[in-house]
């Protein structure tokens, strides 16, 4: 069974950082994709970032050059470095994994539970 953690999120101000992070249990398949989404109170879900099994990394354009992804050398781990945290990050921020290369964040298969990121000024 396929079970994804998040951690690491909190009460932060404006341009501060944290560092979000997500263990993987029960998944064994060497091509996969890794990636976070947020979703804020009263909007769509979103993808944020994602990197497949090779290392190739996707930004969405909202957050390029603040948002880092990562993955544990053990490949059971991925982080979401965030800095320069603006009021409109303010959401739940979900890991996800998927089956095979990230397609844009259109498919993935296992969401973990969401951390919650509150940004004030």
């Amino acid at each position: 069974q396929v079970q994804l953690k998040e951690s690491g999120g909190g009460s932060v101000q404006t341009g501060g950082s944290l560092r979000l992070s997500c263990a993987v249990s029960g998944y064994t398949y060497s091509k996969h994709c890794m990636g976070w989404f947020r979703q804020a109170p009263g909007k769509e879900r979103e993808g944020v970032a994602e990197i497949d099994s090779d290392g190739v990394i996707t930004y969405a354009d909202s957050v390029k050059g603040r948002f880092t992804i990562s993955k544990g050398d053990a490949g059971n781990t991925q982080y979401l470095q965030i800095n320069n945290l603006k009021h409109e990050d303010t959401a739940t921020y979900y890991c996800a994994t998927a089956l095979g290369y990230c397609d844009g964040f259109a498919t993935f298969h296992y969401y973990g539970q969401g951390t919650q990121v509150t940004v004030s000024s």
